[in-house]
């Protein structure tokens, strides 16, 4: 398929999206972690245009930020009405400078499920068959409500005819209009200007251009797409559900391909910039985020949520929730952890259960194996972190940060009031409060002396339970002995 790169692709933001009833601009809804028309600019960029226009209008302020984040290289052109679809590419190719020579390929800005080859293979089929404009069309299985395709004998377009124009021969095609085209630029320029508004919205149609051409002796075709689905325009959140589920089904279908195992795909649930390497192993109930990548038999899940998280080889992630975290190869983390961003776990180092970390650096091979919050902290190699353990950090104003060293062993139920370091080798006594640094090698004590107040609960408990089961356990002993 021969591709020649097009001149500009158009595409058209503007619009309200009134029936998605939100303050968010339609095409900057999301589905699998891009907006609507991020979607459609990744399809553009496939045909590597020498321009790319996204007419905006309505909330113009929050789209413009939106690409200015997110597509930098983007042109953008203002429709400040929204006077029709004709009269927003005619704002595009102002944009430009009025018009270009070669093929201007306009889309809708919230058709997510658009791909990069349907496009090529729309651009391919405009050059090769020398035509003004090139409708891309879809065979639906229901056409009820779309525009119908009706062609001569040779191919040809002849019209497009709405379904409430169409008659009963027209409305036994299946063949719609998608609303995507290519266009001959120059001959696109001079036919928005003979476009009118004489129609019942008072607006300027796109479409009109495809009349205007044909009646000037050019030629009008179509391209079919492959997929009906890809066509699908968004505009209320049944419809951006629908979307997510395909786009969703489509990403795990590659991914599975590719070498990776997902146990239950309609339970997981992946975005776009999701990377994997083989051999990865899925498990339901898991959802893969932002710029998380899976590496080489790493296993994730049951019920995980990692977003830009990294995961290294052979690591296994089990019901936890991730954001911002580097997993080291070999791994084990969960279940029931909470990785915070700038969580750095070492080889084969362990995060257990109840765990949460954040702001820390866990060396090869040391555990935290449970109940314990690790924050604001460097933890050397194969050091033993014991349960029930909170490293202090936050003083009401400041954070601060602790350093445990490597071969150490915590005690249970310990505090470590940051700044505090402890050295190479350590111990530290289960109940211990550290408070000072520990030097390496040493066991740090930091709790009270422990005294037993005999006959207590009998002289403030008479009577109770337990001042029963302690003088008939006291009888029981004075008996034995």
């Amino acid at each position: 398929m021969s591709v020649i790169r097009p001149a500009a692709v158009v595409v058209l933001a503007a619009g309200e999206g009134t029936r998605m009833k939100s303050a968010t601009p339609k095409v900057l809804h999301e589905i699998c972690g891009r907006s609507l028309v991020g979607h459609v600019l990744a399809a553009a960029r496939e045909l590597d245009p020498e321009n790319l226009v996204v007419v905006v209008g309505h909330a113009r302020e929050k789209v413009v930020a939106h690409l200015e984040e997110t597509a930098p290289g983007v042109r953008t052109a203002v429709q400040a009405e929204q006077n029709g679809t004709g009269h927003a590419v005619r704002m595009a190719l102002e944009e430009l400078g009025g018009g270009v020579d070669g093929t201007v390929v306009v889309v809708c800005g919230d058709t997510p499920l658009l791909t990069g080859d349907t496009l090529k293979q729309l651009s391919a089929a405009h050059s090769a068959d020398g035509n003004a404009v090139t409708v891309l069309s879809a065979q639906m299985p229901d056409a009820t409500g779309y525009g119908r395709i009706v062609r001569d004998a040779s191919g040809a377009v002849t019209a497009i005819v709405e379904h409430k124009d169409a008659s009963e021969e027209q409305r036994a095609i299946r063949e719609i209009n998608s609303g995507v085209f290519a266009f001959d630029g120059r001959l696109l320029a001079d036919a928005l200007k003979q476009v009118r508004t004489d129609n019942s919205q008072g607006e300027e149609y796109l479409t009109d251009v495809l009349g205007i051409l044909r009646a000037a002796g050019h030629r009008v075709g179509a391209s079919v797409a492959g997929d009906h689905r890809e066509i699908a325009g968004i505009n209320n959140r049944v419809q951006l559900a629908e979307a997510r589920r395909i786009l969703n089904e489509r990403l795990l279908t590659g991914a599975m391909l590719s070498g990776v195992t997902v146990v239950d795909p309609a339970s997981t649930w992946v975005d776009v910039s999701v990377s994997f390497e083989r051999d990865v192993v899925v498990h339901p109930g898991t959802q893969l985020l932002g710029s998380t990548h899976l590496g080489e038999g790493c296993e994730v899940g049951p019920n995980t949520r990692l977003r830009d998280t990294r995961v290294g080889a052979g690591a296994r992630v089990d019901n936890t929730v991730s954001d911002g975290a580097e997993v080291g190869p070999g791994a084990s983390v969960g279940p029931f952890a909470y990785l915070r961003p700038g969580t750095r776990l070492g080889l084969r180092s362990k995060i257990g259960t109840f765990v949460e970390t954040k702001n820390a650096q866990v060396g090869e091979g040391t555990k935290v194996p449970h109940l314990s919050y690790v924050g604001d902290a460097t933890i050397g190699e194969y050091t033993n972190i014991g349960a029930a353990s909170v490293f202090v950090n936050y003083d009401g104003e400041r954070k601060h940060h602790t350093v445990v060293g490597s071969h150490c062993k915590t005690g249970s139920d310990n505090m470590f009031v940051a700044p505090v370091t402890v050295g190479d080798g350590a111990y530290t006594a289960a109940g211990s409060v550290i408070t000072k640094d520990v030097p390496p090698g040493s066991l740090a004590v930091a709790r009270g002396q422990q005294r037993n107040i005999e006959g207590w609960v009998a002289r403030k408990r008479p009577g109770s339970a337990a001042a029963k089961a302690a003088e008939a356990a006291s009888r029981e002993a004075g008996g034995e002995g």
